[in-house]
């Protein structure tokens, strides 16, 4: 049995696992869930992931993983996207961990609002806007003098504050105003197997 990722490509949450799993070279099948026509609500698919959500993976040997960034750090294991250094490692998931709590109920959500429900930016609610600002501009101060997040070379920091930061301009963030988090999406983009 080969490795099955769930997910929808319109999620950045599914899609670091796509990225992850192209760039380590991974045998998968991905099968793709439309959450906006609520497929992740079935039976068939909570009886994979009780919580409903996308990402998922089955592993070649049965067992289900969620939660993009577990599901990340489990494939990657032994890797280079993980830094050898315990240091640097550590640093690795406070970025991963400040993505999911700090940086995407924010950029991507506002992203959501505009792009999948047709709000128009001036009518998002200002505290989610701030909110996401403040994230673009902590990670903005993150890069400064920095190639990449943890370390020296490309991690699972990288790849998982990429995939809504680079589309953050479709939910009214103006990236123009973070010129390091601009040359650090287009040197993790040349890094990783991402295609538009």
């Amino acid at each position: 049995m080969r490795l099955k990722i769930y997910g929808d490509s319109i999620s950045g949450n599914c899609l670091k696992v796509k990225w992850t799993a192209d760039r380590l070279g991974l045998d998968y099948e991905w099968i793709e869930i439309d959450l906006l026509k609520g497929e992740t609500q079935t039976p068939q698919f909570r009886a994979i992931n009780p919580a409903g959500q996308v990402p998922v993976v089955v592993l070649p040997d049965g067992r289900p993983l969620a939660q993009s960034n577990a599901i990340i750090l489990h494939l990657a294991e032994g890797s280079d996207l993980i830094p050898t250094d315990s240091y640097a490692r550590a640093r690795m998931l406070e970025w991963m961990f400040w993505e999911q709590y700090s940086h995407e109920p924010y950029v991507a959500v506002a992203r959501f609002h505009v792009v999948y429900q047709g709000r128009p930016v001036a009518e998002l609610d200002p505290k989610l806007v701030a909110k996401g600002a403040s994230a673009l501009q902590r990670l903005e101060d993150g890069l400064n003098g920095a190639q990449f997040l943890a370390g020296d070379q490309l991690s699972l920091a990288d790849v998982a504050l990429v995939a809504y930061t680079r589309l953050a301009g479709e939910g009214g963030f103006d990236l123009a105003r973070y010129p390091e988090v601009q040359a650090w999406i287009a040197r993790v983009e040349a890094a990783l197997p991402i295609k538009d």
